[in-house]
């Protein structure tokens, strides 16, 4: 059974740091490109960051606009892990985090098309001001 798990959210005040994981378990993630999403409160789910398997493809990492420069995606292939290690964080930050296996990344697109295979659960984020 394949999983995902999210884990390192919380609440943090404005301009400061997490570091979220994802954790796979039936799968190998340096087999997947591999995401990180967000859904803000009443508000649709949006792509936030993205790296392919292969690092030197072309618009891999991708980084939305609103966190680039902030934010850092990295994989752990040892620990089969995927980080989202995000810096001057903004209450605009604020939302449930999930990261996901991507069996198709076109970076020719802005922002990039994707395929998704598994998802994890999310981990909330909170950004006080």
């Amino acid at each position: 059974q394949v999983q995902l798990v999210e884990s390192g959210g919380g609440l943090v005040q404005s301009g400061g740091s997490l570091r979220l994981s994802c954790v796979g378990s039936g799968i190998t993630l340096d087999d997947y490109s591999m995401g990180w999403f967000r859904q803000a409160p009443g508000k649709e789910r949006k792509d936030v960051s993205c790296i392919s398997v292969d690092d030197n493809d072309d618009g891999s990492p991708y980084y939305a606009d609103s966190v680039k420069g902030r934010f850092t995606i990295s994989r752990d292939s040892a620990k089969n892990t995927v980080f989202l290690q995000m810096d001057s964080l903004r209450p605009d930050d604020t939302a449930v985090y999930y990261c996901a296996a991507l069996s198709f990344v076109n970076y020719a697109l802005d922002p990039p098309e994707y395929e998704s295979d598994y998802w994890g659960q999310g981990t909330h984020v909170t950004v006080s001001s």
